[in-house]
Parts: structure tokens; C-alpha cells; sequence
């Protein structure tokens, strides 16, 4: 249980840790080494605080997310990838929202619970996990009981994951590319897709495939996404034959078609164009020739 002492023992040492590494900030594989604490910002434009753009129940995720009452998403300012084709692009890159602190975090989280949602979906979680756990300190403690979503990019590393074990319950990373060059021209991720595998294989050891309750909804796992770009920059064959050999074929995978051409994306021809309905089809087909089978849409 989340709210007994020994737990949140265990969130408070782990919290100092996160606040430490915070400090010579190296939270993501990007290693910015400012000092958060002294609101120093480095390339996710966040320092001691995190900035949050809306928060509320959600319909528009996964079946196993939404339920009957929707997923409890709180989105977070600012991200460390810079994708020239981001769809919310004004809050990643643009920095609309609002600072908050812990306590705020935290009534936020515990009012999404008061709605009848059936999660708290942290969406781009990744440059704030001590404020995020200083927030689940404070919510554990006045009763927080719905399973928590990490809802990220997949650029995220491995030792800071290792902090959020036994805290999170479901992982739902993207996969965007399965090769390094293309993270690095569409989202200036430097080892993007050797990042991700390595991150989602700790994601994995720690929550196992996707289980749900007797609802269809989900509990505790992991939850893939993958967006298909156009021109199979995606490389959805590495991404699926990733996640087939290396993590399990029972993987839950969320197989997107809703590709547009957004933010910077005109700059490059390649981008330029949504996918075509025989693009999507090849990469449905591509997941299941490598016997993945737990293929979801929204």
C-alpha cells in the first residue's frame, strides 16, 4: 500500500536522491548539470518548480486509460525533446502554463481521484520527477490510491527510472524512431532510439506486460505508443522487432495513425505530408509479422 510508512519512507529517500541529482542536473540522458534548486534552467526550461498547462480528465487516451470517468492528465510545461512536429507544441516548446508547487501538484492529483478518474496520467513527466514525488509524498499521505501513469516521450534514463520503482504503475512510453540519426534531426535527441530501448527495457523489469482489472481497465504494465510518420521515417520494423525480441510479444502497443504536419514539420519535404492509409496498414501488418498482437488504437 502507497500510504503505509514504510512506503512512504522509501518515496521520501528516494526523493532526496532525485532532489541531489536535480541539483547537477543529470534527471535526463541529456545531463544539463545546472542546479535546479537554484532555478537554474537548462535545455527543458524548468528549474525548482514545475509548470503545469491544464489538467482534468481525459477521453481522448487509451481504452484501458479512459474507462467510464477518463484519465486524470496532468500535462507539464516544457519537454526534453524539441520535435519539429510536436502537436502541443505550445506547451513543450512555447512554455504555456503555470508554475506550481508541490502542495498545488499534489491537490491537483487528489481532485482528478475526487472526479472518479482512473489514473493520474503525468503527461511529459520526464524533467520533473522530484517535484512530481515531493507532490506523491504530500498525495499519498491524504489518500491517493488510483494506479499513476508515466506518460513520456521514452527519452529518459535509466538510473532516474530506477527512482520511480514501486511508485509508478504504468509506464506508456513513445518509441518515435527506431534509429539515432533520425531522433537527432526530428527531436535533437543525441542516441535517441539506443536511449529509449534501454529505458523501456528498465520500464519493463519493473512493471511487466499490461494488466488490467476486471473493468478493462488498466492497473500496472507497460503501454507502448508509436506514432507512424510518413516515408516510414519511423522505422517502425526496429521499433517492432525491438519490442518483440528484446521486450515480450505481449507487449501492449498503441499503433498511431494521427500524423500531421504541425510546428516546424513544412521545414522538411519529408515531413510535409500526413501518412497514407496504406502506410498505416504496413506498420499494423510489420507489429504483427513479429507477433505482437495486443495492438490498440484510441
Amino acid at each position: 500500500m502507497k500510504q503505509d510508512k514504510e512506503f512512504l519512507k522509501k518515496l521520501s529517500e528516494h526523493l532526496e536522491k532525485a532532489l541531489e541529482v536535480s541539483s547537477n542536473c543529470e534527471l535526463c540522458p541529456r545531463k544539463c548539470h545546472v542546479n535546479r534548486l537554484k532555478d537554474e534552467k537548462g535545455f527543458c526550461k524548468t528549474g525548482r518548480n514545475a509548470v503545469v498547462s491544464s489538467f482534468g480528465p481525459h477521453f481522448g487516451e487509451e481504452k484501458v486509460l479512459v474507462g467510464r470517468f477518463g484519465s486524470g492528465t496532468i500535462f507539464f510545461t516544457h519537454c526534453n525533446l524539441a520535435c519539429v512536429f510536436c502537436q502541443n507544441y505550445d506547451i513543450s516548446q512555447l512554455g504555456r502554463g503555470k508554475e506550481v508547487s508541490a502542495k498545488e501538484l499534489a491537490n491537483t492529483m487528489l481532485e482528478l481521484q475526487r472526479m472518479g478518474c482512473h489514473n493520474i496520467n503525468l503527461v511529459s513527466p520526464t524533467h520533473c520527477i522530484p517535484q512530481i514525488m515531493e507532490a506523491l509524498l504530500h498525495a499519498f499521505e491524504e489518500g491517493l490510491k488510483v494506479p499513476i501513469v508515466y506518460n513520456t516521450g521514452g527519452y529518459d534514463s535509466v538510473d532516474t527510472l530506477k527512482l520511480l520503482e514501486g511508485i509508478v504503475d504504468i509506464y506508456m512510453p513513445d518509441i518515435k524512431y527506431g534509429d539515432d540519426e533520425r531522433g537527432m534531426r526530428y527531436s535533437s535527441a543525441p542516441n535517441y532510439f539506443s536511449v529509449a530501448k534501454s529505458a523501456v527495457k528498465e520500464m519493463h523489469r519493473q512493471v511487466g506486460n499490461l494488466k488490467t482489472d476486471d473493468r478493462g481497465i488498466a492497473v500496472k504494465g507497460l503501454l507502448v505508443r508509436h506514432l507512424v510518420l510518413p516515408n516510414n521515417l519511423a522505422g517502425t520494423e526496429k521499433v517492432m522487432e525491438f519490442l518483440a525480441t528484446e521486450i515480450s510479444a505481449e507487449t501492449f502497443v498503441n499503433i498511431m495513425d494521427q500524423y500531421r504536419p504541425l510546428h516546424k514539420a513544412f521545414r522538411y519535404p519529408e515531413l510535409s505530408r500526413s501518412i497514407t492509409r496504406m502506410e498505416f496498414k504496413r506498420a499494423i501488418e510489420i507489429a504483427q509479422n513479429y507477433g505482437i498482437h495486443r495492438i490498440c488504437r484510441l
